[in-house]
C-alpha cells in the first residue's frame, strides 16, 4: 500500500508540473497573439508607422536604406552637375585660344577679345558651383591657422568635393584666359609675338605671363640695338 500511495503522489505531482507548463505556455502564446494583434491594428491605423514599436536597432535597419539612396543619389548629382559644367568651362574657353594663336590679326579675333561675355558667363557658372559646395565648414578649413592664414590639411581636404574641384577649375580658367587676353592686346600694341607665351597661358599661366615678359624684355634690346646701328 505504502508503494501505491508513494506512487500516486508522484503522479499527481507529475500531472501538476505538466499542468503548470501547460498553463505557461497557453498564457505565452496569448501574449503572443495580442501582440501581433495590436501589431496588425498599428499598421491598418497608421499606414505603417508601427515601425516605431520594433526595437531601435530593427527601426534602424528599416529606416536606414531608405535614407542611403538619397544620400547616394545627392551625391551622384552633385558629381554630374561638377562633371558637366567642367566640360563646359573648358570648351568656352577653347575657342578664344584658337584665334588668339592661329588668326592673331584676324578682325573675329580681336573683337572676341574686347568682349566681355566670357567672363560673364564664367563668373557665374563658379558662383554657381561654391554656392553649391560652400558649406559653414569651409572657411574654417581655408583659414585654420591661428592666425588666420590658408594652410594645407585645410585646403586639401576641401579639394575632397567634385564640387569644389571642378570650381577651382573654373577660376583657373577665368584667370587664364583674363592674363592671355592682357598678353595677346599687349603683343598687338607692341608688336610683339605672343602666341608662344598664349599657349603657355593656357597650360601653366604663370610661366606664360613670364615668358611675355621676357620675350618683351628682348624685343625691346633688340630694337635698341637696330636704332643704335643706325
Amino acid at each position: 500500500m505504502a508503494s501505491s500511495y508513494h506512487f500516486s503522489q508522484a503522479s499527481l505531482l507529475s500531472f501538476q508540473a505538466d499542468r503548470s507548463r501547460n498553463l505557461l505556455n497557453y498564457n505565452s502564446a496569448i501574449q503572443k497573439a495580442n501582440c501581433c494583434s495590436i501589431l496588425r491594428r498599428e499598421c491598418n491605423g497608421l499606414s505603417g508607422s508601427a515601425k516605431v514599436l520594433l526595437p531601435p536597432t530593427r527601426v534602424l535597419s528599416s529606416v536606414s536604406p531608405r535614407i542611403r539612396p538619397v544620400t547616394t543619389a545627392s551625391l551622384a548629382g552633385s558629381s554630374q552637375i561638377a562633371s558637366s559644367i567642367f566640360t563646359v568651362g573648358t570648351i568656352i574657353v577653347i575657342p578664344f585660344y584658337t584665334l588668339m594663336v592661329f588668326a592673331p590679326h584676324s578682325g573675329l579675333t580681336k573683337r572676341s577679345m574686347e568682349s566681355n561675355i566670357p567672363y560673364i558667363v564664367l563668373g557665374a557658372l563658379y558662383a554657381y558651383l561654391l554656392f553649391l559646395s560652400w558649406t559653414p565648414e569651409t572657411l574654417r578649413s581655408m583659414f585654420a591657422s591661428k592666425y588666420w592664414l590658408p594652410e594645407l590639411p585645410g585646403i586639401t581636404r576641401m579639394f575632397a568635393s567634385d564640387l569644389t574641384i571642378a570650381s577651382a577649375w573654373l577660376h583657373l580658367l577665368t584667370v587664364d584666359l583674363f592674363a592671355a587676353r592682357q598678353v595677346f592686346q599687349d603683343g598687338l600694341k607692341d608688336g610683339i609675338e605672343t602666341r608662344h607665351s598664349i599657349t603657355l597661358c593656357l597650360l601653366f599661366c604663370p610661366i606664360g605671363i613670364m615668358s611675355h615678359m621676357v620675350t618683351k624684355v628682348i624685343v625691346e634690346q633688340q630694337k635698341l640695338i637696330i636704332e643704335d646701328e643706325r
